[in-house]
């Protein structure tokens, strides 16, 4: 059977997906849909991705994954381009990918707008939660009423919720009384694993400069390790410029904490390689992408969040629950080789045993074919002929 068309509508995908377009900001979802859509088109799926207008082609396509534009970010006026151009033009592009499934994550309005289009054409929607933010109304990290309204109406329509731990699918279940699948991330292997006497940065910090990651933590635990060093990498975010400045200025003062700023994707490798613990101070993630770059190089993580245990089970770092916690964690595993050797060795093994893209593939491979299927069943129950008596 041909495998459907699957359209991946992620606005901010294209810095992931496109190299020459790296300098521009992405996150953990972007990366997840990037990694998905290539992994599908090696595999001889249809796919294609309703990204932002960058300048780039119409139709442009890169690993096999075909872009239609949707609409630039800074185009139309406040208040007004909620409906033009944002929603007609995304609308617009959803009409010309005209796929079978049309696939999206995080919180937002996007996910009703993609939902109301597909199902007016027969289409079905897959879901995928990019935080734990996303499975509690309490707490989404999404600023307007109405797109808050539009993303519940399309939660509780599309036809098929992936998620990304236990955890999440239990939220899911608890707040929004949404049934779902697990499906876990994907990553990109390492090319190496550097031994410890090669590694020089002693603790790496790698997210966006926004409230909620407290990279004021990560500063914190520098003033109080002053013999170790730290690197920061995170760009400036719209609505948290003056957060942005702060930290940088703050960490340019300390004189044991480098500041990158914004590092595109593939250039952060070279970090996670040089780095003997990888740090993660935020209070809100879903299943971070840094956890699993941070293992696969072979580089053990410290965090006060531990999805599902894995962390702690697995034995690849420490999980904190205190500012003390993590300099504790940090002083022991960077000041005993055998201790980190032994964390990084079970990074390695479980990124080997548990990560292989075939294994993590396989969910997703499951999860489309089934919608699909259930999508052909109801034409089929629909174009039936009545029965008449």
């Amino acid at each position: 059977m041909t495998p459907p068309h699957v359209c991946f509508v992620g606005l901010g995908n294209l810095p992931v997906l496109a190299p020459e377009y790296a300098d521009q900001p992405a996150g953990g979802a972007e990366l997840q849909q990037a990694l998905l859509a290539k992994a599908l088109a090696r595999r001889g799926w249809p796919v294609s991705m309703v990204v932002f207008d960058q300048g780039q082609p119409e139709g442009a396509t890169w690993e096999g994954v075909r872009t239609i534009r949707a609409y630039r970010p800074d185009e139309g006026m406040p208040v007004l381009r909620f409906l033009y151009p944002r929603w007609t033009k995304l609308q617009s592009a959803l009409r010309r990918a005209d796929a079978d499934i049309y696939y999206t994550s995080c919180a937002g309005a996007h996910l009703g707008q993609t939902v109301l289009f597909a199902h007016r054409r027969g289409r079905k929607v897959v879901f995928r939660v990019a935080s734990n933010s996303d499975c509690d109304p309490r707490k989404l990290l999404v600023r307007y009423r109405r797109d808050r309204l539009l993303y519940r109406y399309g939660l509780a329509r599309a036809d098929l919720v992936l998620a990304q731990t236990a955890q999440q699918q239990r939220a899911l279940r608890q707040n929004f009384a949404r049934d779902s699948h697990i499906a876990p991330s994907l990553f990109e292997p390492a090319e190496r694993s550097r031994p410890l006497e090669e590694r020089d940065i002693d603790a790496l910090w790698v997210g966006h400069i926004r409230s909620f990651k407290r990279p004021d933590v990560l500063l914190e635990m520098a003033r109080r390790l002053p013999r170790l060093r730290f690197h920061m990498v995170g760009g400036r975010m719209p609505g948290s410029e003056q957060l942005f400045d702060a930290v940088r200025s703050e960490a340019r003062a300390l004189g044991n904490v480098t500041f990158h700023g914004a590092v595109p994707y593939l250039e952060a490798r070279s970090l996670y390689e040089r780095a003997r613990l990888f740090v993660s101070t935020s209070d809100i993630e879903g299943f971070p992408n840094t956890y699993l770059q941070a293992w696969s190089h072979g580089t053990p993580v410290v965090a006060f969040l531990d999805p599902d245990g894995l962390l702690e089970r697995h034995a690849m770092g420490r999980a904190a629950r205190t500012v003390g916690d993590m300099c504790a964690a940090i002083a022991a595993l960077s000041g005993d080789p055998a201790q980190w050797r032994q964390a990084s060795v079970r990074a390695r093994d479980y990124m080997q045993r548990h990560r292989d893209e075939g294994k993590v593939l396989g969910p997703y491979v499951a999860a489309l074919a089934g919608v699909r299927s259930a999508a052909a069943d109801g034409h089929a129950a629909a174009e039936a002929p009545v029965a008449r008596g």
